[in-house]
């Protein structure tokens, strides 16, 4: 199954995210990610939605979701045409002896030690799915106690603007 992204520009009112996840729900269509944030326009919401299928579901699901009165606009966001990023947490354990490890470790992948206590670190990192998962493999053997992660997120390179 192939993984696709979209980007989806909504009305910015109560139930728009209930009727668009519901939406996947009845069709028995599985969100993997899901971000939502209110646009510079403040009567506007971006969804950015992750799901997985072949072409038929994603056109499927784009049918259905152009049936819905509070959606303006559907992207699919393809890798090379578009930014994706995702932000991580990662609470980790720390001891006097590993803690260097950990700060060299973080240098290498670019992450930021966000919060520091005497038994743990939270690491922060934003990058692609696959830098985080990486990072996430190269910490586990020092023992994650906790980790949550954002969901991902895209825009269009270049200079167009999505439109409703």
């Amino acid at each position: 199954m192939n993984k696709y992204v979209l980007s989806v520009l909504v009305e910015n009112k109560a139930g728009v995210l209930s009727r668009v996840s519901g939406l996947f729900s009845r069709r028995g269509y599985n969100i993997d990610s899901l971000t939502v944030c209110e646009t510079s326009n403040p009567l506007e919401s971006r969804m950015t939605i992750v799901v997985k299928g072949d072409e038929h579901i994603l056109d499927q699901i784009h049918k259905q979701l152009s049936k819905l009165e509070d959606v303006k606009s559907i992207k699919k966001c393809d890798r090379p045409s578009s930014v994706q990023r995702e932000l991580a947490l990662f609470k980790v354990k720390a001891t006097a002896e590993n803690r260097s490890s950990l700060l060299s470790t973080c240098d290498i992948y670019k992450a930021h030690i966000v919060d520091v206590s005497l038994e743990s670190l939270v690491i922060e990192i934003t990058g692609s799915e696959e830098k985080i998962d990486s990072l996430q493999c190269i910490l586990a053997p020092f023992g994650i106690l906790e980790y949550v992660k954002t969901g991902l997120t895209a825009l269009d390179r270049g200079s167009g603007v999505m439109q409703a």
